[in-house]
């Protein structure tokens, strides 16, 4: 077996429209999600999907041989002599220790990786008794942060444990990334060469990938504020890539004035010609934005005419906003869900704040309406062929009073549903489950449509584009796929997490997708063709939120160390981190204009923020852009501008409304 070359993060397979051939199989060499694979309950999945790399071969998918874990495992044969492996490391740690201040903080990201691999090693080779007193003797040393990762290694303690473990073949398959200045990492290769320590050496040549930049070593903090994910940090290189991170140009069509809109139509039953009406929110996005992507770059749906009517809605209630700011903050609603015995597990609202979804544990998917319009079914073919079609109020008398009621239930899933979205137009609903499938529902008979099949382990989120039409889906496979409502396969596969992929998102832009993901980083993937363009890493648990601000400049990240991380998309860079939550934080939304950023956590609070104030004078000047020395102000507190508190509610949603009144959700829990 050949052992991977290219490193596992840039992964990337474009799918085939339909009717162009589907992929290749070739048994073992990893190929996507094969139906004959599938059918025969391949064990080998795991392994393929954590392929090293793929490309695409005339419209047919072909994916690089994945190290096999023997291969992969077969580094560690060179080893040294057992008995000194202590010595060799608490001879480095002394070394490290007793350098200067400013080399001490950098070489300390060694300690880490090489207690790993050291360790692993140890096991590998079958000496158990110094592997266990290695572990015991420096697992106290490591950062508070790898507490869970040192609880996993800790229990592979044989070498027949290392075979079938996941997170002992990504600690192999991607190499753990430091970043350090050149004189900290000349100051190390010369005394590992003196001291002859090729133990040492051969695991930082073996496993290690050392990003060396030109400069000023860094700080203990700017070092913590970047760490903690499972490969280390990113490589400078994963965020160089351009991201047009602009919006899109709105289409352009007039808004009726309101005394206009009770006089109907004109005697030929055509609209009457109207006014155009200087409006300022319709011509903000009327200049093409220079950071946009070209308006063709990926195809997005027409316009239909209800689309149209939506969108004049929209722009009246707009104009009505209400505009907030440190003096101005928004008044809350909360939704809270009683008796959820079945377990609320996701939740979602409409744009227009007109419904609301809760995923249950119970496999249920229930939607309520939360206006006092009811939610009605479609009638049957038999009543609709009654109905005159040329009537006015045609799409009024389609719809069956019978079936009218405040809540419908949805059926099909056979395990928890762990995330819902509805569709921009409000006609479809998504949902996501244990069960590996995701559904598509109509809303106007609330009937499943189609499942999409494709992940084999639970799927942990879904999203509906902004415009519709496709959708993203990730999961415990650690893949995000995106779909198309009319493909039953995916269009495009993002491969690259080492761990489950937790949440989804879409840019406003509806050409980027972001994926938080359990190996505690978040990456931003281009629609277009598949690459990852952006890796950050800083959170210290498994990433459950993720939000872009409207502008679509900024993305707010939070995670299960209750820290919110502000990044700045265009340069690649972290900007801020808000601290104030106590727990996992399952909840973020900007407001509608971007100047206040809300929050909730499992800790039974909502937070806003100061959103504006977050990223106004940001330093990212091409030395901060090139190495990563970011100064994070201090100022969690100036920007906090509000808690609250619930009775006892872990808050699982938020939305803000068209007008800016925050919208939060979340089932009570009576402990």
């Amino acid at each position: 077996a050949t052992t991977a070359t290219s490193s596992p993060g840039v992964a990337a397979v474009a799918a085939v429209p339909a009717g162009k051939g589907g992929p290749v199989c070739r048994g073992d060499a990893g190929v996507v999600d094969c139906a004959q694979c599938l059918s025969t309950g391949s064990s080998r999945l795991t392994d393929k999907l954590l392929f090293a790399g793929a490309f695409s071969v005339g419209g047919a998918v072909v994916v690089e041989d994945q190290p096999d874990v023997s291969a992969v495992l077969s580094a560690y044969n060179q080893q040294g002599d057992p008995t000194l492996y202590e010595e060799y490391y608490s001879g480095l740690k002394h070394f490290i220790e007793c350098s200067l201040d400013c080399h001490r903080a950098e070489l300390s990201q060694l300690f880490y990786p090489l207690f790993v691999h050291m360790y692993l090693e140890l096991v590998y080779n079958q000496h158990e008794s110094e592997a266990k007193s290695f572990f015991e003797r420096f697992h106290g040393d490591q950062e508070c942060y790898y507490q869970d990762d040192l609880r996993v290694l800790s229990s592979l303690t044989k070498k027949e444990h290392m075979k079938g473990n996941e997170t002992m073949l990504d600690f192999r398959t991607s190499k753990f990334v430091l970043r350090i200045s050149r004189d900290s990492y000349q100051l190390l290769k010369r005394h590992l060469q003196e001291k002859q320590n090729n133990q040492i050496w051969n695991i930082v040549q073996e496993h290690l990938y050392i990003d060396i930049f030109d400069g000023m070593p860094r700080s203990k903090q700017q070092i913590d504020a970047m760490v903690g994910s499972l490969a280390g940090e990113a490589k400078r290189e994963a965020n160089k890539a351009k991201v047009f991170f602009g919006l899109l140009k709105e289409p352009e069509f007039d808004v009726p004035l309101d005394d206009e809109d009770e006089e109907g139509e004109n005697e030929e039953g055509k609209p009457k010609k109207k006014k155009p009406k200087k409006d300022n929110v319709g011509s903000k996005s009327k200049k093409q934005d220079p950071n946009a992507p070209p308006q063709n770059r990926i195809p997005l749906p027409e316009l239909k005419d209800s689309d149209k009517l939506d969108k004049v809605m929209n722009m009246k209630e707009a104009a009505r906003r209400v505009r907030l700011g440190p003096e101005c903050l928004p008044s809350i609603c909360f939704y809270t869900f009683l008796n959820a015995y079945q377990g609320l597990t996701a939740v979602d609202i409409t744009d227009d704040s007109s419904m609301i979804v809760g995923g249950f544990a119970d496999s249920t998917v229930r939607v309520w309406s939360v206006t006092p319009k009811k939610l009605r079914s479609v009638k049957t073919a038999a009543d609709l062929s009654l109905i005159d079609k040329e009537s006015d109020d045609v799409l009024e008398r389609i719809m069956d009073e019978k079936t009218a009621s405040e809540l419908k239930i949805l059926y099909g899933h056979s395990g928890p549903v762990y995330g819902t979205s509805f569709s921009p137009d409000r006609n479809y609903l998504l949902s996501c489950s244990e069960d590996g499938t995701v559904r598509l529902w109509s809303l106007q008979t609330f009937t499943c449509l189609v499942g999409y099949k494709g992940h084999n382990y639970p799927v942990w989120d879904t999203q509906f584009s902004p415009y519709g039409y496709y959708f993203v889906s990730g999961g415990h496979d650690r893949v995000a796929r995106l779909w198309a409502t009319d493909h039953y396969q995916p269009l495009r596969i993002f491969a690259g997490h080492l761990a489950d992929v937790t949440c989804t998102r879409f840019h406003p832009n509806s050409n980027y997708i972001a994926t938080g993901s359990a190996d505690r980083t978040i990456r931003l993937w281009d629609v277009l063709n598949g690459n990852c363009v952006r890796i950050f890493t800083g959170h210290k648990g498994p990433i459950h939120s993720l939000a872009f601000s409207p502008n679509g400049r900024f993305l707010a990240t939070g995670a299960t160390d209750g820290r919110v991380l502000l990044w700045d998309i265009g340069h690649g860079l972290m900007v801020g981190e808000l601290k104030g939550h106590t727990d996992t934080i399952y909840a973020l939304r900007f407001s509608r204009d971007g100047e206040i950023l809300a929050s909730g956590s499992m800790d039974n609070t909502v937070r806003l923020w100061d959103a504006v104030k977050a990223f106004e004078d940001l330093e990212t000047d091409d030395f901060t852009t090139a190495t990563g020395h970011i100064n994070l102000p201090e100022n969690s507190q100036d920007l906090l501008l509000g808690t609250y508190m619930t009775k006892s509610t872990p808050v699982v949603h938020l939305h803000f409304t068209r007008r800016n009144l925050l919208l939060a959700a979340g089932a009570y829990s009576s402990q």
